[in-house]
C-alpha cells in the first residue's frame, strides 16, 4: 500500500515575508494612530472642569463678594469669576463651585481662606426594582 503524506505543502518564502511585512506595517500604523492621543492629553489635561470650593466663613462680608474676591485673582478680572462660578453654598458650608483648570485649582489652593478644592462627581444609583436611574453629586472632602 501506498503512504500518502499528510504534510501540507509548505508556504514559499515571498510569502512569509510579506505576510511579515503586513504584520509590521499594521503595528506601525497603530502606534502612529495613538500618537495623536498622547499629544492631545496635555491640552485635555487644561480643561476646565467643575471643582467645589470650601473656604473660610467670611465674618461681617457676603458670602458670593468672598468667593468672587477669592476666585477673581486666580481668574484675572471679577467678570471671569462671575462666569465660572456654578454655585455659591452658603448655609450648611461656605464655598462655591467653579469651572477650573488643574492650573487654577493649584493657584486657588493657595488663596487666604481657601480650605479645599475638590472636583465634583456625579454618580448614578440604580433603583433595586425600578431600573431608573437617579442622579446624584457626591463632594468628597469635608462634608
Amino acid at each position: 500500500m501506498k503512504k500518502t503524506s499528510s504534510r501540507l505543502p509548505q508556504p514559499r518564502s515571498h510569502l512569509l515575508i510579506l505576510l511579515v511585512l503586513t504584520a509590521a506595517a499594521a503595528a506601525a500604523a497603530a502606534a502612529m494612530a495613538a500618537e495623536p492621543e498622547q499629544n492631545a492629553a496635555p491640552a485635555a489635561a487644561q480643561e476646565a472642569a467643575v471643582h467645589i470650593v470650601y473656604v473660610d466663613r467670611p465674618e461681617g462680608a457676603d458670602p458670593e463678594e468672598f468667593h468672587l474676591r477669592t476666585l477673581t485673582p486666580v481668574l484675572g478680572s471679577e467678570q471671569k469669576a462671575k462666569d465660572a462660578v456654578l454655585y455659591h453654598y452658603k448655609h450648611a458650608a461656605s464655598g462655591f463651585s467653579a469651572k477650573l483648570t488643574p492650573q487654577q485649582v493649584e493657584e486657588l489652593k493657595k488663596q487666604p481662606g481657601v480650605l479645599q478644592v475638590v472636583p465634583s462627581q456625579t454618580y448614578h444609583l440604580h433603583g433595586p426594582e425600578s431600573g431608573t436611574h437617579q442622579a446624584t453629586t457626591r463632594t468628597m472632602g469635608l462634608m
